[in-house]
């Protein structure tokens, strides 16, 4: 099947501006790029006045159960132009998984990855990869080995060290993973109960990943007051490990860290380039952030599970506890409740109908609502009371640290959308790259058009060790979106985000229409993408 595009503006995803051409498709494959084409038996779409260019790629969605158990799955994503995508970031995936754990991870994860019962968890990466190449997939999915869920499945939520025979398991896991076709692996040093291994650990587990070339993306362990140590310790883990290194979502988080901390962070990324050692990051476009509310909750509360602190945290002695200590600053934890204050906190998703009309309203507000005199209060009922199934958006950084992000050369574009059924999830979930094109580019002018395609397309894909996505040229997947700039649109909002965005007039994937003006087309044609699926990752 041969489908020829005429006259369009291509920025074929390498930072260059663009240039008028013609792109010809042949069996899901890119045949040539040529200023005249001309094939009598290919099918002609016209592009005229439009930007053609790659299929985007987000490295970094929590969409690790969503092509099983979504049926619309594919329709907000092709939507915003994404094409490919990576699961199992932050240390969070659906697998692997043991017995002794499920159900408790299952809990634990269902803010993020969505609601999934112990046994719809993988147990191994075997079997997930076996998913993934039989799911009918609307556009590509690959995938990272989390190694929070690692640690979960070899040792449960224990905040013990390592043993030998545990760390040989671990290993084994990550090694398993590349043979499967793993992007590499990821951490979330942030989140219970990775925050407890410790970089020597660390260093360990990822081996398998750095021998089979795979790369590291990581969820520092702060990313407020302690956020320049929490770069710094992922660069020496990575140095150490000898692999490459990917920072997920580099921020600085909490008012006093505005405008100031995120440069020391940058220094410090900057001189690790200098020394030759192989650092890139990226952002998402937005000043808010969103995660589980079990972030909120101090270490010193946490116990050696989530069941037994959300039993702590509903007695008396408990809630004592949890007020006492997230009223006092901790240097190796990021308190939300004093750096950015509760009026800065939102409620995006609850489970129980009896919270329902939380959604979109913050903490100062409810506790108020509720006759709390502590918002602290608040918060330990609500968490006990649902379990910990509350998604939270966290309104903690400075749009001028994000623009200066955004302009590093070394930085790609994620939306680290949640799929946790999250009444009003942050609005990343359906808007990220209409709203880095739209935002960023036209309205404001952080960034040109072509630096903003080129972070989301073949930086990303570099990132993740793809050579054949995210860059136009001949031999490449047929993964494109055309499009008008001055049409695209976001309008997912904090305070209405389940909006799809518009503006695209065509998607493909593997040579096959996904969406024409805003309608998603019926078909799957993406597949399950696999690191040994490309060669050498180009250099970034």
């Amino acid at each position: 099947m041969k489908r020829l595009i005429r006259k369009g503006n291509v920025i074929d995803g390498t930072g260059h501006p663009s240039v008028r051409m013609d792109v010809l498709m042949e069996d899901g494959r890119i045949a040539c790029i040529a200023p005249e084409l001309a094939d009598a038996d290919a099918e002609q779409i016209d592009a005229s006045g439009l930007i053609v260019a790659p299929g985007f790629v987000d490295m970094h969605r929590h969409c690790d159960i969503a092509p099983f158990d979504d049926p619309h799955f594919g329709e907000l994503e092709l939507r915003q132009g994404i094409t490919s995508t990576a699961s199992g970031n932050c240390g969070i995936a659906c697998v692997p998984s043991s017995p002794e754990s499920a159900q408790e991870y299952a809990a634990f994860v269902a803010p993020i990855i969505g609601d999934v019962k112990p046994e719809g968890l993988f147990r191994n990466y075997a079997a997930y990869a076996q998913a993934l190449s039989g799911a009918q997939l609307p556009l590509n999915v690959g995938f990272l080995a989390g190694t929070g869920a690692v640690r979960v499945a070899v040792k449960g939520f224990s905040p013990t060290p390592y043993t030998a025979e545990q760390l040989s398991r671990a290993q084994a896991l990550v090694r398993e993973a590349m043979e499967q076709g793993s992007f590499g692996v990821s951490l979330g040093f942030m989140y219970q109960p990775e925050c407890y291994t410790t970089r020597e650990e660390q260093v360990q587990v990822i081996l398998p990943a750095a021998q089979a070339g795979g790369v590291l993306t990581t969820h520092v362990r702060g990313e407020g007051n302690s956020l320049v140590q929490s770069v710094q310790e992922v660069i020496d883990i990575a140095d150490r490990a000898g692999i490459r290194l990917h920072i997920s979502h580099l921020k600085a988080t909490g008012i006093r860290n505005w405008r100031g901390t995120i440069f020391r962070a940058i220094d410090a990324i900057e001189q690790a380039r200098a020394r030759g050692q192989q650092v890139t990051a990226d952002f998402y476009p937005y000043a808010g952030g969103s995660t589980t509310i079990f972030s909120l909750i101090p270490p010193g509360v946490m116990k050696e599970s989530n069941e037994k602190t959300l039993a702590y945290l509903a007695t008396p002695e408990g809630k004592a506890a949890l007020r006492a200590q997230i009223s006092v600053e901790d240097p190796h934890w990021d308190n939300m409740a004093l750096s950015i204050g509760w009026d800065r906190i939102v409620i995006a998703g609850t489970t129980l109908p009896e919270h329902a009309s939380y959604s979109g309203c913050t903490v100062a507000q409810l506790a108020e609502r509720q006759g709390y005199d502590d918002a602290s209060d608040f918060i330990c009922d609500l968490v006990v009371s649902e379990a910990g199934k509350v998604g939270i958006i966290v309104l903690s950084m400075d749009e001028r640290d994000v623009d200066d992000v955004a302009r590093l050369p070394y930085t790609a574009v994620i939306s680290d959308a949640l799929y946790g059924n999250s009444t009003n999830p942050h609005p990343r979930l359906y808007g990220t790259f209409p709203h880095l094109l739209r935002n960023f580019v036209l309205e404001r002018g952080v960034l040109t058009l072509p630096q903003a395609i080129h972070k989301i397309t073949a930086l990303p894909a570099s990132c993740l060790g793809l050579t054949d996505r995210g860059i136009l040229r001949a031999g490449s997947a047929a993964d494109l979106v055309i499009f008008d700039p001055k049409a695209i649109c976001d309008h997912a909002t904090y305070a209405d985000s389940r909006q799809l965005s518009s503006g695209i007039a065509r998607v493909i994937v593997s040579g096959k229409d996904a969406v024409i003006d805003d309608r998603v087309c019926v078909g799957n044609n993406g597949c399950f993408i696999r690191k040994s699926d490309s060669m050498k990752a180009r250099t970034i």
